[in-house]
């Protein structure tokens, strides 16, 4: 087991403190730049989407799994950071002013869902996101001067400073300079002032209060925060889909977006890649499913989002914690290893936040 010792104020903020952690990561990042000498251009792009989406689990993870605001709409973001990144291409603006523009656009619109939403709790939160969601979708579809409407919207070719990345491995490695920076940004958002009023509202909101902390704005702030990684993740997915349609930012890819950060483990910026690949390796194990399965029940309408909602309830139930707790648990058992004893995870009491009152 690794002891650490702070000799400096510093050492409590420092990035990748334990020395396993840091070479970990080097490896990830490592493989990771490696992969375009190693895969075939079908695996690149599938990898290049795995990190896409774990974009957009670090976006929603911002809201939900760190802030406590749970959005049941947020494929939303991912349609308005794609479409308006598609029509700013088409119109001839370059891949980075669209890019910059398409993050600030999603932002704007998080901020004033977010001022409707910071009146909302629970249950009425997530409606009110659903709803939301649901309108967006509908406006994709019936807006045909401009979204094209049902019948799609191609994505233009992708150029970044007037280079053609046409390649799989140009492509790959742009998804991944981005989902670095993501990565980069939102852990250092929790060490700022903002990013830890985030955590506060999550735990108490009276307790925030007391503090000082406003929360109806550390609240529009998260939305914003959140629709803008989102959006940012909405526009490398055009370029991944070639062809937009409404029906691709529906209620079903908000719960998938839901069931990364669940299963992955909520509150963990690590939780939301391992729900990226976790969401990533699904279809391939639901259309494996659907063939064992008999044709009564694999080819039945809604089989997909039924098994989405039954794979969260069970984590939820079985492992709170999801993919990262497990990982946590299984790094501690090695690191103690053969000081171990099952009773150091003996799962604690916890709490609604009324509860939290007395």
């Amino acid at each position: 087991m690794q002891f650490l010792f702070k000799t400096a104020y510093t050492d409590d903020i420092r990035f990748l403190a334990r020395t396993g952690e840091k070479i970990r990561v080097a490896l990830v990042v490592i493989l990771l730049l490696a992969a375009p000498f190693m895969l075939q251009d079908y695996y690149l792009a599938e990898l290049g989407l795995l990190l896409v989406y774990a974009i957009a689990g670090i976006g929603l993870m911002t809201l939900t799994g760190h802030t406590g605001l749970v959005s049941f709409g947020h494929a939303a973001f991912l349609g308005i950071g794609a479409y308006t990144h598609s029509i700013l291409l088409s119109k001839g603006v370059p891949f980075t002013i669209s890019l910059l523009i398409t993050v600030s656009f999603s932002a704007a619109v998080g901020m004033l869902i977010g001022r409707s939403a910071s009146k909302m709790f629970g249950f009425y939160m997530a409606i009110a996101t659903l709803a939301f969601g649901i309108l967006i979708e509908t406006v994709f579809g019936e807006w045909s001067s401009l979204t094209g409407g049902h019948q799609g919207l191609a994505v233009p070719d992708l150029i970044v400073f007037g280079l053609p990345l046409a390649k799989a491995w140009q492509q790959y490695y742009l998804d991944l300079v981005l989902t670095l920076l993501v990565i980069w940004g939102a852990s250092n958002l929790f060490r700022t002032p903002t990013g830890r009023s985030f955590l506060a509202v999550r735990d108490s909101e009276l307790s925030a209060r007391c503090l000082g902390v406003n929360v109806e704005w550390a609240k529009i702030q998260a939305f914003g925060v959140s629709a803008a990684i989102t959006g940012l993740a909405g526009a490398l997915l055009a370029h991944h889909l070639s062809y937009l349609v409404p029906e691709v930012f529906g209620v079903l890819e908000s719960l998938k977006l839901m069931l990364m950060i669940v299963v992955g483990g909520m509150g963990s910026i690590l939780g939301a890649v391992f729900g990226a690949i976790f969401v990533s390796i699904l279809p391939v194990a639901l259309s494996f499913l659907k063939d064992v399965l008999p044709a009564s029940i694999g080819q039945t309408a809604g089989l997909e989002p039924l098994l989405f909602g039954l794979i969260i309830v069970i984590v939820i139930v079985f492992e709170p914690l999801g993919i990262y707790g497990r990982w946590m648990k299984l790094r501690f058992f090695f690191e103690s290893f053969p000081y171990y004893r099952k009773s150091s995870y003996v799962r604690q009491k916890s709490y609604l936040k009324t509860d939290r009152m007395r």
